[in-house]
């Protein structure tokens, strides 16, 4: 149980920078700076994984629902981690 947590904690922060070493043009068409990719995959690594994936071409229309949707997994993975816990703190 605990390596599937630490697998998806860890997970999308390793494939993030895995695919920024193995595709540096992906990123750099993506980001103008090495300060906001940085950022997201410490902070937001779903939400930077599909900000890559569709920012290339462009992101209009229902490609944002894409990207809303990776910000509703980045904050639910901080509010889990948080209420899971509760019970840990003493009062």
């Amino acid at each position: 149980m605990c390596l599937f947590f630490i697998l998806l904690l860890l997970g999308p922060r390793i494939a993030g920078v895995t695919w920024w070493i193995v595709q540096p043009t992906r990123w750099d068409l993506a980001f103008t700076s090495f300060l906001w990719p940085m950022l997201g995959i410490v902070f937001a690594p779903w939400t930077t994984l599909m900000y890559v994936i569709l920012s290339p071409g462009g992101i209009t229309g229902w490609e944002w629902l894409w990207i809303g949707l990776m910000v509703f997994a980045d904050v639910a993975s901080w509010t889990t981690a948080g209420y899971n816990n509760r019970d840990k703190i003493p009062v």
